[in-house]
């Protein structure tokens, strides 16, 4: 197909979708008896990790699917963390101890670069600016995040002193529901908390300095808070997440920002969705368009949050990325599929 009739089919598409949000197309990639609440989209093909020690790429335009475990005596090895370079894959396990394996692209070769044991530990989520320069951040040990930075592609990992990284109020942790704790643009960083407090911590410079920002998000028990967030550019984002054993709640578990994370604001409070496992800005939309799974099925929003419209009342999606406007994929309990717009 040419590319001039490709993009005019896409715009319709988008036009169609995001203007009426009228229906959205189911196509299993991956049926197995399988958690996963991490991806990756990589070109044509989607990465993923999983529990079990299991992580894979299916390439979603052939429909193949090429799988690897790890297995390590009897522990339990969960994925919930991905992140990637141009060559490379990275997963890390959750809980003790803490295994950040690199798994070469073309041979699917894994290799353990980073460990570390404590009662403690438990990543929550991992990304990369570029090639070289990556993060991740965990749940508190000794009153503040876990931070491990690369700035060597991924082969090295350095965990940072807590004197350099903002105090944590106690109680106040992180969840790993979708990998998206933990959000890159440009040369920023933000991180959201949840549980005792529900904050905003952003670094300009790559993690080296951080401040922090209260947010107006559900807080103050252990299983509320933010456990989601979106940056459509270095100024607009959004967060979500909510009570998780309430999960039919929709009062403050929404909110959006124009100035970068420093102030945040209560949106269609009352309204839309409840409790929010992931929430993602549609590409090239202004930001003004969004999606949210969760505990209440797939929600879409043509204004920057303002108004929501229930899209599936599917609730066992944990995890959604978008391949382009007018496609998406998502994952979760026992499945992988393709979420096609129209």
């Amino acid at each position: 197909m040419k590319k001039s009739t490709l993009w005019l089919s896409c715009f319709l598409t988008f036009f169609s979708v995001f203007a009426h949000a009228q229906t959205i197309h189911i196509d299993t990639l991956l049926e197995d008896k399988i958690s996963i609440r991490a991806i990756a989209i990589d070109g044509k093909s989607v990465w993923y990790g999983a529990d079990k020690g299991r992580f894979g790429k299916i390439d979603f335009e052939k429909r193949t699917r090429d799988k690897r475990q790890v297995f390590l005596d009897t522990m339990k090895i969960e994925f919930r963390n991905i992140a990637q370079t141009s060559k490379a894959v990275f997963v890390l396990k959750i809980g003790n101890p803490a295994l950040l394996y690199k798994i070469d692209k073309s041979t699917m070769a894994e290799t353990l670069v980073y460990s570390e044991q404590h009662p403690n530990v438990f990543y929550d989520s991992m990304q990369f600016w570029d090639d070289l320069e990556g993060m991740a951040m965990g749940d508190p040990i000794d009153g503040c995040f876990s931070i491990l930075t690369t700035r060597d592609g991924g082969n090295t990992w350095q965990k940072k002193s807590c004197k350099d990284l903002p105090v944590l109020a106690q109680g106040e942790a992180a969840f790993a529901a979708s990998n998206t704790n933990l959000v890159v643009n440009g040369n920023q960083a933000w991180m959201v908390s949840g549980g005792k407090k529900a904050r905003v911590f952003h670094s300009p410079d790559r993690g080296k300095t951080w401040s922090t920002a209260e947010t107006p998000i559900e807080q103050g028990q252990a299983m509320t808070g933010i456990y989601t967030a979106d940056f459509y550019d270095e100024k607009r984002g959004v967060v979500a997440g909510g009570n998780y054993d309430q999960q039919q709640q929709n009062t403050q578990n929404k909110a959006m920002t124009r100035d970068g994370g420093k102030t945040w604001q209560l949106v269609a409070n009352g309204a839309g969705f409840g409790y929010a496992s992931c929430i993602q800005y549609v590409p090239d939309s202004k930001g003004m368009k969004l999606v949210c799974v969760g505990g209440t099925g797939v929600y879409f929003s043509d204004d920057a949050g303002q108004t929501w419209k229930q899209l599936s009342t599917d609730r066992d999606f944990y995890t959604l990325r978008f391949i382009d406007g007018c496609t998406a994929i998502a994952a979760g309990k026992n499945k992988l599929v393709r979420l096609t717009f129209k």
